[in-house]
């Protein structure tokens, strides 16, 4: 481990300034803000998973006291474009409205305009709407069959792309492997589903041209995509920023629903409001997560050396692809998880069904992928007769390999695999038994009572930074290197500090992030710097935060930001000091010459807003700086086997757990729960723990509890939490973490991705325990998430899944 850098701010625990606001009931959301005159919006769903829309009449609705318009998709249709697709998918229409046909249970068909919310949805149950039902695509393995129902008839296929890599010699490495271990996993589809649902306030301003959109929204290029769909240009569409998310993790896209609010407001020349409902958010609001279906073949030496892997995946896309296929893109950059494999293939198919469409959810699909990989080298441990924990450190990438780059392209920036396993391993320990004889006394405890019980592990990596290249990757004519962030760092005649950021708040302290490293790298208190939030028409260009980024992008952003403010005071400072600019540093806010006089930060500031006179010939007056930086080691398009840079830094977490297994009921509890992390340099320690928590908590829910599930018929099964399980207080284990630290060579100050921790790896770790409590009866394992107390109870009466 690197010696630890001395830091004033960086890495100390420091107060997160936004939890205040938060947790006294302060936070500033959509549903907060009511624009005079604002109409509402109401929504007509479908009840059918495919079906064609034979008639819409308004008539009785619009009878209602107090209803302003009904609205259909044909209507929405003549008035703007289709919303983006990723892929090149011209017979793919879609839009916030269906259009002539619906295709699946909860699709908006009309919105219902009223003076209130509750008139609004009064209304949308009298819209009478005739349809004519049609075959439903549902299991997306029998989708792409011939002769499967077609979810876009015109596309002729359910097939919506297909991608085939291969790098190294992966059929001779299979050829001569003394050991393949083969599994088929499922990871079936959930979310995070946020406190708040999705929100958005359009109003349009006609004497300036200009509509003003307040959502709770977490999306790359979401002010590009609504002025696109509305054929506005891109500085009449102006996207506040200062308005709270509550809660996201990459969700919050809404694009369809701003679009029609923002149509509506410009067709009525008033300001409306949509606000969904939990039905509504769950069912027709396009957020659930990957609906995957793996293959993973694992090559190995009789030593347990990996040599080779394959990976199948089908992804379940739903009605409508938008964003989500760029997710297969991602596991690419870590195709080969956290070990030494010197060949990979990769198979990635993306389908359409009958379904609610797809987003990124918390890591843009890399947990998936992490499941997945897990699942096979737990195999490969039973197959080959060996130690989970041995066989991985036998197959980490070493310490002294780093940079190293796996057979797909990537490189991993740096790691020491091994020292978070012993960490996680001590964390299970006690100084009288240390390692794994405390957590194995434990579960032997367990089983003397009557419960199955086990050990589940993981090991996986947490790819940070993210940029483009994944949507040239899954769609080669997309032909995009960067995702760019900037900040602003201003300077008043006072000598205070404003940092000015453009984007969305969804619960990752970025305003204690950014203050922190303005301040580490100025010299000066967070405490006493502002950051503010402009909007995306004032702002600096932003790809909002996503792909744990922020640290990581932004913080480039900000060094450059502040590299090239204490530049200028270097030049102020010279020219009052009478020396050359290269015999001043800046330290602290002060600038000092060799002889040890100084100007003090604030005759640096007084003089460079104040005092005209005083500052060097040609220097512009004031101290406002912006700077724009690329994600690190970006900027190359992928070759054409598909080898590229993806993400510019790894995290890495193991996780231990122990599970306890009731035999009766096959009900899971998690008895212990240690977890060890590694993202390279800290900004703030609290935050990056909640990281952690909150993630592992939303792992447990993947593997536990969490899922969408359909009816042969396509209708949603889920209808709100009753059926949606969550995990509570009572369902997440107090946890034991610790932080290790590898800093990255390629960033500002060593600190990798933290966003997306915990999650990573937990879904794979608890359901490793479950397949461990199961194998002390010769059951198992179980392969499909999440593992629900049936499956157990099957499993162990030894009945058919």
């Amino acid at each position: 481990m690197a010696e630890p850098v001395a830091r004033r701010w960086v890495s100390r625990p420091h107060r997160v300034r936004e939890d205040r606001r938060f947790v006294t009931g302060h936070g500033r959301y959509v549903a907060d803000i009511t624009p005079p005159g604002t109409l509402h919006a109401g929504l007509v769903t479908s009840p059918h998973a495919h079906a064609r829309i034979i008639s819409i009449d308004p008539a009785d609705a619009l009878e209602l006291d107090g209803v302003a318009a009904v609205v259909t998709g044909a209507e929405l249709a003549k008035s703007t474009e289709p919303l983006r697709q990723y892929l090149s998918l011209p017979a793919v229409q879609w839009r916030p409205l269906a259009v002539e046909e619906t295709r699946y249970a909860g699709e908006w068909v009309a919105a219902v305009v009223a003076t209130s919310r509750a008139v609004a949805e009064d209304a949308a149950e009298l819209v009478g709407v005739d349809y004519e039902p049609l075959p439903a695509a549902l299991d997306p393995e029998i989708a792409m069959r011939d002769g499967a129902p077609l979810v876009h008839a015109a596309l002729g296929t359910n097939v919506l792309a297909n991608r085939e890599f291969t790098w190294g010699d992966v059929a001779g490495d299979f050829a001569r492997a003394e050991s393949v271990s083969r599994v088929r996993v499922r990871w079936n589809r959930n979310s995070t589903v946020p406190l708040e649902t999705f929100g958005v306030v359009a109003g349009w301003d006609g004497d300036r041209n200009l509509l003003d959109v307040w959502a709770s929204v977490q999306m790359p290029q979401f002010p590009d995509q609504v002025a696109d769909a509305l054929r506005l240009a891109t500085n009449q569409v102006r996207v506040h920023f200062d308005v709270d998310v509550g809660g996201s993790y990459g969700v919050k896209r809404g694009v369809k629903h701003a679009v029609l609010a923002g149509y509506l407001s410009m067709t009525l020349r008033t300001p409306v409001k949509l606000i969904e409902d939990r039905a509504e958010n769950m069912h027709g609001g396009d957020f659930h997560g990957p609906d995957r279906i793996f293959e993973v073949d694992l090559a190995c030496t009789h030593d347990g050396d990996f040599t080779s892997i394959r990976i199948g995946v089908i992804d379940d896309e739903g009605a409508f692809p938008g964003r989500s296929p760029l997710q297969l893109a991602k596991p690419i950059g870590a195709i080969v998880g956290p070990y030494r494999i010197g060949s990979a293939a990769y198979t990635a198919t993306a389908v359409a069904t009958n379904k609610t469409g797809q987003v990124a959810v918390r890591g843009f699909g890399q947990a998936p992928t992490n499941y997945a990989i897990e699942s096979a080298v737990d195999a490969a441990a039973r197959d080959l007769g060996l130690d989970r924990l041995a066989i991985r450190r036998r197959n980490f990438i070493r310490p002294d390999e780093f940079p190293y780059r796996i057979p797909s392209g990537t490189e991993y920036d740096s790691g020491d695999y091994g020292a978070v396993l012993d960490k996680v391993i001590g964390l299970a320990g006690t100084a009288a038994k240390p390692g794994l004889a405390t957590l194995e006394r434990r579960r032997d405890e367990l089983r003397a009572a009557g419960k199955l019980a086990g050990i589940g592990v993981a090991t996986c990596l947490e790819p940070g930074g993210g940029n483009a290249i994944f949507e040239n990757i899954m769609n080669p004519a997309n032909d995009k290197t960067t995702f760019p962030e900037g900040c602003r760092l201003r300077v008043d005649a006072g000598g205070q500090i404003t940092a000015i950021i453009s984007i969305s708040s969804a619960g990752q302290g970025h305003d204690t992030l950014v203050a922190t490293l303005v301040a580490e790298e100025l010299g000066r208190d967070p405490d006493a710097i502002t950051v503010v939030r402009a909007d995306s028409l004032t702002g600096m260009p932003s790809q909002s935060p996503v792909g744990s980024r922020m640290a990581i992008v932004l913080g480039e952003a900000v060094r450059g930001a502040a590299t090239e403010l204490k530049d200028k005071l270097r030049r102020i400072g010279a020219h009052n000091l009478g020396v050359p600019l290269d015999e001043v540093e800046y330290s602290g806010g002060d600038v000092t010459d060799r002889a040890g006089h100084r100007l003090a930060w604030p005759d640096l500031a007084a003089i460079a807003l104040r005092r005209q006179h005083l500052m060097p010939p040609g220097e512009q007056p004031g101290l406002e700086v912006v700077h724009v930086a690329h994600t690190p080691r970006s900027g190359e398009l992928a070759r054409p086997d598909g080898t590229v840079q993806i993400y510019p830094c790894y995290s890495f977490e193991a996780h231990l757990v122990l599970a306890a297994v009731d035999q009766e009921t096959g009900v899971v509890d998690l008895d212990r729960y240690y977890l060890a992390h590694d993202c390279g340099t800290i900004i703030n320690p609290d935050i990056v723990r909640g990281m952690v928590l909150g993630g592992t908590a939303h792992g447990i829910g993947v593997a536990l509890y969490e899922q969408f599930a359909y009816s042969d018929e396509g209708q949603p099964l889920t209808q709100s939490f009753m059926d949606y399980l969550l995990p509570s207080t009572h369902e997440v284990p107090s946890i034991m973490d610790a932080e290790h630290c590898t800093p990255s060579p390629f960033t500002t100050l060593g600190q990798k991705g933290a966003g997306e921790a915990g999650y990573m790896g937990a879904p794979a770790a608890v359901a490793s325990a479950v397949n461990d409590a199961l194998a002390g009866r010769g059951v198992g394992p179980l392969l499909s998430l999440p593992i629900k107390p049936a499956d157990v109870w099957q499993a162990i009466q030894g009945r058919p899944r």
